[in-house]
């Protein structure tokens, strides 16, 4: 027997965020758009949420990040690599599955992306799938890995937005999404404007998934209408300036 899964010619995330030589040998990053990376975690989002909540009953993915996040050629994302994933069932109400109810089984992971409770011996949750997610969003528009040697001592890309949030996350950010916002000729103030309110409301989502405690953090159905709105705005907003 064989599973035969749809091939995603993009590649993993953790790859296009990285990879630095181009198909004629230079060396640079992938361009990643602000509504790109937009999209990326609003598709992230909808596929938790389902998970945790749509499913008959719950499942706990266990190991998110950038490389078990997979990109068909229009830049949708998928995730991917369920064999970490816990399951707990109740056919008869799913809608009553606590967002933090435990497993007693072993819990394993990625360095970086794994929630605080589980070095105290906290049990599998939801609530750590959203921490995984909140550290996955920081990255994708901080663009820089979890276990980036800065974050030592105590410091993490949580952490760093913190400090940073709100007045100081130019300083943090891709200097892609900088360039994109400020150097362009053809995108108005306007847009501008609108983009760096955008930076401002996603940062801060990743702030509400990546809180110490679980009982903190908010539900992946939250973040997902959160994120919906984020980029519908920020789109609405791009195709009226242009048609001006």
């Amino acid at each position: 027997m064989a599973l035969v899964y749809e091939f995603m010619p993009r590649g993993d995330l953790h790859n296009f965020l990285y990879s630095t030589q181009d198909s004629e040998g230079s060396s640079c990053l992938n361009y990643i758009s602000l509504a790109e990376r937009l999209s990326i975690m609003v598709d992230v989002s909808d596929a938790l949420a389902y998970v945790h909540h749509n499913h008959q009953g719950t499942i706990v993915h266990c190991d998110l990040k950038p490389r078990n996040i997979l990109l068909d050629d229009d830049m949708v994302a998928h995730v991917g690599d369920f064999g970490l994933a816990r399951f707990k069932f109740d056919t008869t109400s799913p809608s009553l599955v606590d967002s933090t109810s435990t497993s007693s089984l072993t819990i394993k992971g990625t360095i970086g992306y794994i929630a605080p409770e589980y070095a105290a011996g906290g049990q599998v949750s939801t609530a750590a799938d959203v921490y995984s997610f909140g550290v996955v969003l920081l990255e994708i528009f901080i663009r820089r890995s979890p276990t980036d040697d800065m974050f030592k001592d105590g410091m993490t890309i949580a952490k760093l937005t913190e400090i940073n949030f709100p007045d100081n996350v130019f300083q943090i950010v891709d200097p892609q999404l900088l360039q994109e916002l400020e150097q362009r000729e053809d995108i108005t103030m306007t847009i501008r404007d609108s983009g760096a309110q955008t930076l401002r409301s996603v940062l801060s989502i990743g702030l509400c998934c990546t809180k110490t405690s679980p009982n903190e953090r908010i539900s992946m159905q939250d973040v997902a209408t959160k994120l919906h709105e984020i980029r519908d705005a920020y789109l609405r907003g791009n195709l009226r300036t242009s048609s001006q």
